[in-house]
């Protein structure tokens, strides 16, 4: 892909970034480099290669699904400011 200075400095301009000249060829530049790499990894041959979650082989040491702690439900809810039929009640925020 091949990107002019005149749309860096429109980029520029939507972002509203104030951008000289010498800026926007610096940009400029540095998002050609960026493309070419873009295009480079698009050549790259990935049929039949399975997509990956991670790079490298991880597997999540899963624990047992089971309850470690008594229900403090009642507790917790003596001390809020307000509640009502086992929900806490807030000041609304949103008009």
């Amino acid at each position: 892909m091949k990107l002019s200075l005149d749309q860096v400095r429109r980029i520029a301009n939507l972002a509203r970034i104030d951008i000289d000249d010498a800026a926007a060829r610096e940009v400029h530049a540095k998002l050609e480099a960026i493309f070419a790499m873009i295009d480079e990894l698009q050549a790259v041959d990935t049929e039949g290669v399975e997509p990956m979650s991670h790079a490298q082989d991880v597997v999540v040491a899963l624990r047992e699904d089971r309850v470690t702690e008594s229900d403090q439900r009642e507790r917790f809810q003596a001390v809020a400011p307000a509640v009502e039929d086992g929900l806490y009640l807030v000041p609304r925020v949103v008009e």
